[in-house]
């Protein structure tokens, strides 16, 4: 089964990075950044710093994992990450080089359910994972205690 692995990340201003995703015939779509977990990781956690690092040049603090997907073929795992620097600017994964992958940009959105309800978050049902977070005070940003 692949394994991905995708983080919800966190600025100390209480918004949330997010990437918006724009392929040629198909709808805008926003996606969390996160990616493939490779053999050579040495742990689920280790390749989401390598995700976070070549998609948006960032570091972040893993704060704990917040929600699991499961289809027949994939596990993706969704973790709630304090980021701490990013630049867009120096990404460095291979997919902004490969033909025919769309544009990728980097957005920062309120964490609030207002903020969600503004984009289409996918893979669907992350969604509504988060706003239930939201509601509760477990990711910090628009209310609650905070991470």
């Amino acid at each position: 089964m692949n394994e991905r692995v995708r983080a919800v990340l966190v600025t100390a201003d209480g918004t949330m990075l997010v990437i918006r995703r724009t392929k040629p015939g198909v709808p805008v779509y926003w996606v969390l950044p996160g990616g493939g977990v490779e053999p050579t990781d040495e742990s689920r956690e280790a390749a989401l710093h390598r995700e976070i690092h070549e998609e948006i040049a960032g570091k972040a603090d893993i704060v704990r994992l917040l929600h699991t997907m499961e289809s027949d073929d994939e596990r993706q795992l969704f973790y709630l990450a304090r980021v701490t620097t990013w630049s867009f600017e120096d990404r460095t994964g291979p997919e902004f080089s490969a033909e025919g992958r769309g544009a990728y940009a980097l957005e920062e959105i309120p964490l609030t359910v207002e903020g969600l309800d503004g984009i289409d978050l996918k893979p669907e049902g992350i969604a509504d994972v988060l706003r239930a977070a939201i509601r509760d005070g477990s990711l910090g940003g628009g209310s609650g205690p905070g991470v």
